[in-house]
């Protein structure tokens, strides 16, 4: 096993002497745990440090592996231009996993490099490692707006590429945890910050990985997190392998969450496969929830499973409930897939004969004309997860307090410019979020006057 071990570190500018200026002593525990980190890391003898960072650039479809043979940089931006770090790129080690990555078409490599300078999230491990004085070469790697299992899956590319060339690596897991522990502090309070802390900080303590997975998009959102994915890539990267875990320190005193573990590679362990046990246990959940689908949601996969399958539009079966056939409404069809919106496309007004003629239209058009997504495919169709939402009648209101997010949905005019919002929705807790999302939508300024506000209610079937 090449995997050696890893460290799970934050990168807060101000750990660095020269530009805490002091400062550094609010986090001393943080500043200790990442003394004997380093020590783990020098300890395991590395030929090759994988470095996983937020702060390198980053692409909503695309992880960037940095290239070159060597980079540098300094925190110049932090007021500290004299501490600079320089690095040697391990440059057959890159060569091998963009090889793999090339081979499955997994959507990873050295295109797009925005800056080549190293990012603070990089240089601060390596500049408690330099201490240590250990010989090492490093590959940098960026996180992605791709799913948390594409994150894992990259984790198990680097382990295979490192055991193909027979390489000694550690991983460095770069990433702060939330920036919402505190009013007072730079980014606010959140009540998702703390939980987030404790439950990350309960997986990478006890070597759990197979919890970080479990993370829905908007709750990391509200935490403000940005050392996720890259705890994830290393967990991927200890897949069917076994590890002693230490957590060392956490600390928040200045509103951001720090979290510092190591790791050393015991064996193999097949019972830690848990990207493959999560999966079989998404696979079981969607297999439960369609038994319990309706008619109206079964129309709707069965409308984009058959477009998708077949290039033709689903004949609409006789044997649907009566007030599918008989009521003229507007639907809007949601598509889902590992908890990510994959599309959505509705109507206000009907524009069909009938409620079951609207299902499948908009069902076939949230799976291939959501100008946000890409089509849906066919491997896909499996995965899906759809709600249909059924409109009632739009009535218009004089102001915000008449609206309920849970209860109503929104729509906002102004002129030709029109947006609309539905009620309910995950991440959307009150009616001024509401509104505002409707107006981005629509094109609307929201220093505009003189916009008209609607409300309807939905029957939503799921």
């Amino acid at each position: 096993m090449s995997i050696r071990g890893a460290v799970m570190v934050p990168h807060p500018p101000l750990i660095i002497p020269e530009v805490g200026r002091g400062q550094e002593v609010g986090i001393s525990a943080t500043i200790a745990a990442y003394e004997k980190a380093a020590h783990h890391v020098a300890k395991l003898c590395p030929d090759t440090v994988v470095v996983t960072t937020p702060h390198s650039v980053m692409y909503a479809d695309y992880f960037h592996i940095s290239p070159g043979r060597e980079a540098e940089g300094d925190f110049g931006k932090f007021g500290a231009k004299e501490v600079r770090i320089k690095a040697k790129y391990d440059i057959e080690l890159r060569s091998q996993l963009c090889s793999l990555l090339d081979r499955d078409g997994f959507m990873a490599g050295t295109r797009g490099e925005r800056d080549s300078r190293l990012d603070h999230a990089t240089m601060i491990p390596l500049y408690f490692l330099e201490k240590q004085q250990v010989r090492y070469r490093i590959l940098r790697i960026g996180l992605s707006g791709q799913t948390l299992e594409a994150h894992y899956r990259l984790g198990e590319y680097i382990s295979k590429a490192a055991d193909i060339l027979g390489r000694n690596v550690v991983m460095i897991a770069s990433g702060d945890l939330s920036h919402k522990l505190l009013e007072a502090g730079p980014y606010g309070y959140q009540k998702e910050g703390p939980e987030y802390d404790k439950r990350v900080m309960q997986a990478m303590g006890t070597g759990n990985f197979g919890d970080l997975l479990d993370f829905p998009d908007d709750f990391c959102e509200k935490a403000a997190e940005c050392g996720h994915r890259s705890f994830v890539i290393m967990a991927g990267a200890f897949d069917g392998t076994s590890v002693n875990s230490k957590r060392l320190s956490y600390e928040g005193p200045f509103g951001v969450g720090y979290g510092i573990c190591t790791y050393e590679t015991v064996g193999k362990d097949n019972t830690r496969r848990f990207l493959n046990q999560y999966e079989e246990m998404q696979r079981q959940k969607l297999e439960h929830k369609k038994a319990s689908e309706d008619a109206y949601v079964r129309l709707a996969r069965k409308a984009l499973e058959t477009y998708v399958r077949t290039g033709k539009m689903l004949v609409i079966p006789d044997d649907l409930p009566e007030e599918l056939r008989s009521k003229r409404a507007g639907v809007f069809v949601s598509l889902k897939m590992h908890g990510r919106l994959r599309g959505c496309i509705g109507t206000i007004l009907p524009v069909t004969d009938s409620v079951a003629e609207e299902i499948a239209d908009n069902a076939v058009s949230a799976g291939g004309r959501d100008p946000r997504f890409t089509p849906v495919k066919e491997e896909e169709l499996d995965q899906l997860v759809y709600s249909v939402d059924v409109l009632g009648e739009t009535e218009e209101i004089a102001s915000p307090e008449e609206l309920d997010v849970k209860e109503y949905g929104v729509i906002v005019s102004k002129g030709r410019k029109r947006g609309l919002l539905l009620p309910n929705l995950e991440g959307v807790d009150t009616v001024e979020e509401q509104i505002s999302i409707a107006m981005q939508k629509a094109g609307i300024d929201e220093t505009e006057t003189g916009v008209k506000l609607e409300r309807f209610r939905v029957i939503r079937h799921k």
